[in-house]
């Protein structure tokens, strides 16, 4: 199986910046997506970002333009740079990971954007 672990999450004032990062480890022959999704209590988790091994992407509208998702295939690691935080960024950010027919989590990291 495949574990994720999420990291970088933390408090940020508007306009700031975060970089999240997020290892895969255990039994891995070809991952071919990775992404972010977040989720505020209450809610939905939704899509932030994504990136298939080959290095196309996709983003949500509303990150579009300040959050870039980038990936280290060597390392089996995915990394989302979010910048011009919005305090409607704040949610619980998890990493994705899709290898052949089997999907898996990590644990999440809470991201909050606020004065």
């Amino acid at each position: 199986q495949v574990q994720l672990v999420e990291s970088g999450g933390g408090l940020v004032q508007p306009g700031g910046s975060l970089r999240l990062s997020c290892a895969a480890s255990g039994i891995i022959f070809s991952i071919s997506v990775m992404g972010w999704y977040r989720q505020v209590q209450g809610k939905e988790r939704d899509l932030v970002a994504v990136i298939t091994s080959g290095g196309s992407t996709n983003y949500a509208d509303s990150v579009k333009g300040r959050f870039t998702i980038s990936r280290d295939n060597a390392k089996n690691t995915v990394y989302l740079q979010m910048n011009s935080l919005k305090p409607e960024d704040t949610a619980v950010y998890y990493c994705h990971a899709l290898q052949y027919s089997s999907t898996y989590w990590g644990q999440g990291t809470q991201v909050t954007v606020s004065s």
